[in-house]
């Protein structure tokens, strides 16, 4: 594929500015040992594989009696003898033999002749006896050794995002350390001399700076590692500069502000003398005006300047992309439901739209959503008040109340 869209860049549908990201996004290959206390949230370099069985011996699922299966009665109840108590941690020397049984806790190893536990609330005690009723089945509240794993067995696979399960899956076998693809260096900086931070005066006509701390929050809640470099002038020598010292130490960029068509619009231009421009425009609303290119070994997003259409644009193909230059590998799309629309929404053909909704349920429990009301790309507390986007694709027009529509949850989105 090649780099450049050489179309209409107005019409470069979404599905294709997706591709063309994923085709060309540099891919980090540096890798580095963690201890699974640091490990959240990272992506493992490698398979990590058992060196032992999980779990280690056979075990009681429940608080109860082991005993051998064929000494379960049949009809009416059994009397055992009761031969002792195993503890978790703890062992029962010697063999388990014909009708006997022993007071086993969870966790506990099964003793040696056993592979039967019948649960505490299902037995009678009777001095030194333990009375056992009908309605039990051999094999019943044991858990093998090897049952979760078995040594050899691939525990975590490499590209897998290490989340709480993959934590105590590694830990179960007893592994302190495991490697993982290092953090992406993500620089970041917002343009405008209009821009002030937030602490700074602010003069009449400028300004606070909320993007740059907007896609503060989205990289580090996807693991990257963040340079915050502020906010650079509407200057053509500033931003060459910070692009090219950005270039030199980031493994992707990411500017607000500065792509649209505006005489004080620098990005594309700066972008075009240092490196190469893949697109600059997608048809998205809101977002249209989205730039992608390569500056050396860096990737290169041109986000807009206003604050809704930063988030959208960052979600669907930032985001995805720099999990992809991570070495996720997992990067299925971002699960839809369908639900009702209960709002009228107005929408061209020809562009993907993102309406900020709010997702819920009628009295009967059907999923509804509803849009959050006004649709500035400006209005960035709209997307606080949202779940969701409701999306609406190339071919969709104006939706009516009672349409079905699909619908992108923030849960596991944001």
């Amino acid at each position: 594929m090649d780099f450049c869209y050489e179309g209409d860049p107005d019409l470069l549908p979404v599905a294709e500015a997706k591709r063309r990201i994923a085709a060309h996004m540099p891919v980090i290959t540096d890798t580095e040992p963690v201890a699974i206390n640091d490990a959240m949230g990272r992506i493992a370099a490698e398979d990590v594989v058992s060196p032992v069985d999980v779990p280690g011996h056979t075990n009681s699922a429940v608080d109860g009696y082991a005993l051998r299966g064929a000494d379960l009665p049949d009809s009416g109840a059994r009397r055992l003898k009761i031969a002792g108590e195993v503890l978790a941690g703890g062992l029962y020397k010697g063999v388990l033999g014909e009708r006997t049984a022993v007071r086993i806790m969870t966790g506990a190893a099964v003793p040696n002749g056993a592979d039967t536990v019948v649960m505490l609330e299902q037995t009678e005690v009777d001095g030194d006896t333990v009375v056992i009723g009908a309605g039990h089945r051999p094999g019943q509240n044991v858990r093998q050794a090897g049952e979760d794993l078995r040594r050899g067995d691939t525990a975590v696979k490499k590209g897998t995002r290490i989340m709480p399960a993959e934590l105590g899956v590694i830990a179960s076998f007893g592994q302190a350390q495991v490697t993982v693809f290092r953090r992406p260096r993500v620089a970041c900086f917002s343009t405008g001399d209009e821009l002030r931070s937030p602490g700074e005066s602010r003069e009449l006509g400028a300004v606070f700076d909320s993007n740059r701390y907007t896609l503060c929050g989205m990289l580090t809640r996807i693991g990257a590692e963040v340079m915050n470099m502020g906010v650079v002038a509407d200057n053509r020598q500033a931003l060459n500069d910070a692009l090219a010292d950005a270039a030199d130490r980031a493994d992707a960029i990411i500017t607000s502000g500065g792509v649209s068509a505006g005489d004080a619009d620098y990005v594309k231009q700066t972008l075009e003398s240092l490196g190469r421009v893949g697109f600059w425009k997608i048809a998205i609303r809101p977002g249209r005006p989205l730039a992608f290119g390569l500056i050396g070994n860096a990737a290169f997003f041109g986000l807009p300047g206003n604050p809704v259409a930063v988030m959208v644009t960052f979600y669907q193909f930032v985001k995805p992309a720099l999990c992809q230059m991570m070495g996720e590998r997992d990067l299925r799309p971002t699960p839809e439901l369908t639900a009702t629309c209960i709002s009228k929404l107005r929408k061209k053909k020809g562009r993907v739209e993102y309406y900020r909704a709010v997702l819920d349920r009628d009295d009967k429990g059907n999923l509804v959503v509803r849009s959050t009301g006004k649709t500035g790309s400006g209005l960035l507390h709209t997307m606080s008040d949202a779940n969701c986007f409701i999306v609406l694709d190339d071919d969709a027009e104006s939706v009516e109340p009672g349409t079905q529509v699909n619908v992108q949850p923030f849960f596991g989105l944001v």
